[in-house]
């Protein structure tokens, strides 16, 4: 990673070759801050509480991450997001307008209710198969309760929808094939033509 930029940012050295975790394709060099930003906050492997940092992924830097995303070819064509992150985005955006709220004590407004988490049964390789529930946890006043359950086609079709709003032009970007927009290197590698590190091997 040594001598690029992060492929989102763009200001932090890359530490790490990001990859689509659902294809297996490399996406660009990431850093460590971003990397981070990036992981679902696991609870188990099919079961992510939807914390605060999707505010970031969906809201305030939503084109950057698209495209980052969309570097998968896979995630691409078929214009979708890995398993974890559609389901972020399913309890994150299209379930808002179901989430409860409740006044707090120290205004009289009110706000969202608990921490939302999501889980699901089977993947997106068996989309009829594959349902997502949406949950509320660490409610105020105790309750534990389901918000809605959406299947996989249908988080998917919204998602689209989602996205040729918000990021049109990261929407309209489809192929198998598109390396374009890929950070610069920030100093160029020079090559060791001494043969000294053949040495090693």
């Amino acid at each position: 990673m040594a001598g690029w930029t992060c492929a989102i940012c763009r200001t932090a050295p890359a530490a790490v070759l990001d990859h689509c975790h659902e294809h297996g394709y490399v996406r660009a060099p990431v850093c460590q801050s971003c990397n981070t930003l990036e992981r679902p906050d696991h609870l188990y492997s099919n079961d992510i509480r939807v914390a605060n940092r999707y505010t970031r992924l969906f809201h305030t830097d939503t084109a950057d991450w698209l495209r980052h995303w969309h570097r998968c070819p896979g995630c691409r064509t078929r214009t979708t997001l890995p398993l974890p992150h559609l389901a972020a985005w399913t309890a994150h955006i299209a379930c808002r307008p179901l989430r409860p709220t409740h006044h707090t004590r120290s205004s009289r407004e009110r706000k969202p209710c608990g921490v939302l988490r999501v889980s699901w049964t089977g993947s997106q390789n068996a989309p009829r198969s594959c349902l997502l529930t949406i949950a509320v946890d660490f409610c105020p006043s105790g309750e534990h309760r389901v918000l809605a359950q959406v299947a996989y086609r249908e988080a998917a079709e919204q998602f689209r929808t989602w996205l040729a709003e918000t990021a049109p032009a990261v929407a309209a970007e489809a192929g198998p094939d598109r390396l374009d927009d890929l950070p610069a290197r920030i100093r160029p590698v020079i090559a060791d033509t001494g043969g000294e590190g053949l040495a090693l091997f």
